[in-house]
């Protein structure tokens, strides 16, 4: 049987689909809409850095890697200045195989991904400052393998990467200026073992360095600026 529809009636049913496909659509779009990206908060994470969290067991962070990120303990790095995603990315690495240290890997697990990033952005906004070469015998070896390389055995030079400064490139590559050589050469040397496998580049690199190599390159980075 044929349905006869009166104009008002007629009126009424269009109105009621065009509503249904409008409500459809409006769904639609939403389930495909990209996820609010929170917007960071430096001041936190400063304040996380300075204070800890006492309710969760978490230490301040400046107890270990100083006030703004300038560590005064030579086994620990300094942080001031570095790029903010590098530092999350190490953070998020610190939960992974790839870099477990029993220390920063307790803490980066009890850090949100909020946290993290926060802590990071307000790390970059911190003044560096600076360290001083101390062994001018190894100066001069150190400055070639910084700018030039080891080319004979494929060790490319640091400068390709980090900067003829130290600065560093965001994410892959962290600001080296001025940091504490005995970090840089125990870095090196986790690198070469293994017991650092979050950069395939420098995992290679390390393995075709000698330990009086990684010290020479690792006193003159301490002195760039």
């Amino acid at each position: 049987m044929n349905r006869v529809f009166l104009p008002a009636a007629r009126a009424a049913f269009v109105t009621s689909l065009l509503t249904l496909f409008a409500a459809n659509a409006l769904a639609a779009d939403a389930a495909h809409a990209p996820a609010a990206v929170p917007k960071l908060d430096p001041a936190k994470g400063g304040s996380l850095y300075d204070t800890g969290d006492n309710a969760r067991g978490l230490p301040a962070c400046v107890s270990c890697h100083g006030a703004g990120g300038n560590s005064t303990i030579v086994a620990n790095p300094k942080l001031s200045g570095q790029s903010e995603s590098y530092i999350h990315k190490q953070l998020v690495d610190f939960t992974t195989p790839n870099r477990n240290q029993p220390v920063m890997t307790t803490y980066a697990k009890m850090l949100s991904e909020d946290e993290k990033k926060n802590i990071a952005a307000w790390l970059a906004t911190q003044q560096p400052k600076g360290g001083a070469a101390r062994n001018k015998d190894t100066l001069d070896m150190g400055r070639k393998i910084y700018r030039g390389g080891i080319a004979e055995r494929g060790v490319a030079a640091c400068a390709s990467c980090h900067g003829a400064t130290g600065s560093g490139i965001p994410i892959q590559y962290p600001r080296l200026a001025g940091q504490h050589q005995d970090y840089t050469v125990a870095q090196l040397q986790a690198f070469k073992t293994g017991a650092r496998n979050n950069s395939v580049q420098m995992v290679t690199l390390s393995k075709r360095m000698s330990d009086e190599e990684m010290k020479a390159v690792a006193d003159y980075i301490a002195g760039l600026k």
